[in-house]
């Protein structure tokens, strides 16, 4: 029934792996694999499972690092959903600090603090702001030909203000 020698001659004598990957994230998109498994857990009431992902900057596009991390989170909360929690897993994107900036610094040849002044922070955030999403898209197809069931439709920015004021009680 299960012989491995009957298993491998099944298989085509030339198998195209990327058409393989392409077939399967069709099928999962198009039968909503994630959605239903998420819904269930929620509809049979799993006891929540939390994983604490530090998200990637938004500013750059996914490489081996993010891979590899990735996976292993993957790993874990798959885990903890095939044993019976329910896992949300949305995805992230850290959108503060040096990397943006250092981004739009070098983009508008700033080399002083008093140059960020003169143009403004409110200006100065909201350039900022316009960079942080570009590489979405990219992250998105990434994480899902790798086969991770990530939420991508209810992101988190670390720079929305729901965010920013659900972390305030570290600092009090």
């Amino acid at each position: 029934p299960n012989n491995p020698t009957t298993t491998m001659s099944s298989l085509p004598p030339a198998l195209d792996f990327a058409k393989a990957e392409e077939a399967i994230c069709d099928k999962w998109a198009e039968e909503g694999t994630f959605k239903t498994q998420d819904k269930l857990g929620k509809e049979r009431g799993d006891e929540e499972f939390t994983f604490y992902d530090g998200p990637p900057f938004a500013t750059g596009l996914p490489h081996y690092g993010h891979i590899l991390a990735g996976t292993i989170k993957d790993v874990v909360t798959r885990y903890a959903v095939m044993s019976g929690k329910h896992v949300e897993r949305r995805a992230g994107w850290d959108c503060h600090g040096l990397p943006v900036e250092y981004e739009i610094d070098q983009k508008l040849n700033i080399t002083h603090r008093d140059q960020v002044l003169e143009m403004g922070i409110d200006k100065y955030n909201e350039t900022c702001r316009s960079i942080v999403t570009r590489y979405t898209k990219e992250w998105e197809s990434t994480v899902t030909r790798l086969g991770r069931w990530i939420d991508f439709e209810n992101d988190y920015k670390t720079m929305d203000p729901t965010f920013m004021e659900s972390v305030w009680w570290v600092f009090r």
